[in-house]
């Protein structure tokens, strides 16, 4: 697994999506998770709603199942979830100003609005097989003790439930030039615990007891997101002074997030980085 080299904090990964709140918003809306460009010519909105319903039918979910989003961002895709499929869904994030976001949101038609927790995936306290599904949009790579992360998804899970987690993955052997330039500051500025390969993951999602039915390469289909963000983090540091006031800004610990957007194209693009889809089943 590729590790950030300064000490990885817990806490950083709250701060980070706080201090960079409405810039995530503003670059990419939301949904803070890749598009998926099966055609190449949708729109961000067409793009994440596909991934989401990629989602959801790996996942079987049906009208009236209780789902687990783990890591939920803005809440997004539990609103999704609530409205397109009839489902209640409990998310948990880590960052005040998501949980505030999404706790201020609203569905349609009646359905229950999420539930959304300011609550630590480690410590969730969530009860015993007590889900249908469990999903994990690009949440795990910023978990320690991953083993522990899957463990958790196994427990609260119901017997014969499914998993779907989108996973950011490294190549089965990167380069040492990839992890120095590219792997290894991506976690360390994008708040990562780290990135395991698929091979990895599958040992840490075994170990914890479930069953690994599927791991599909999306990486194709997702790295145009990188393109559209920083061309929009460009057209924003060249037109709007408030994004050139935080990037050079040094007391500002997120600064860095342009560059980061530029690595992650990179890696991408030569292959160190992958873009998990992995299906996983709880044994009855």
């Amino acid at each position: 697994m590729i590790v950030p080299r300064s000490e990885f904090v817990g806490d950083a990964i709250g701060e980070h999506y706080d201090e960079l709140d409405e810039f995530y918003r503003e670059v990419w809306g939301e949904h803070v998770h890749h598009g998926l460009f099966e055609r190449g010519d949708e729109s961000v909105e067409e793009a994440t709603e596909a991934l989401i319903r990629k989602v959801a039918e790996a996942a079987q979910i049906n009208a009236g199942d209780h789902i687990c989003d783990v890591g939920c961002g803005y809440g997004g895709a539990a609103r999704w979830l609530a409205e397109n499929m009839g489902v209640r869904v409990t998310g948990l994030t880590l960052s005040e100003a998501q949980a505030t976001y999404a706790q201020t949101q609203s569905v349609q038609n009646g359905i229950p609005e999420p539930v959304i927790l300011l609550r630590d995936w480690l410590e969730n306290d969530l009860p015993d097989n007590h889900f249908d599904a469990v999903i994990a949009i690009e949440s795990t790579a910023h978990m320690p003790e991953r083993r522990r992360v899957f463990s958790e998804m196994a427990r609260v899970l119901k017997p014969g439930g499914r998993l779907v987690a989108c996973i950011w993955m490294t190549s089965e052997e990167p380069t040492p030039r990839t992890v120095k330039h590219l792997l290894e500051p991506i976690c360390r500025e994008g708040r990562l615990a780290g990135m395991g390969s698929a091979s990895e993951n599958r040992a840490w999602i075994e170990a914890a007891g479930l069953t690994v039915e599927s791991v599909e390469d999306l990486s194709r289909s997702v790295a145009r997101t990188w393109t559209i963000c920083a061309k929009r983090v460009t057209v924003g540091i060249l037109r709007n002074s408030r994004y050139r006031s935080f990037l050079f800004d040094s007391s500002r610990q997120n600064r860095g997030f342009a560059r980061t957007l530029l690595r992650l194209r990179l890696a991408y693009a030569v292959g160190a980085m992958k873009y998990g889809f992995v299906v996983v089943r709880k044994p009855i």
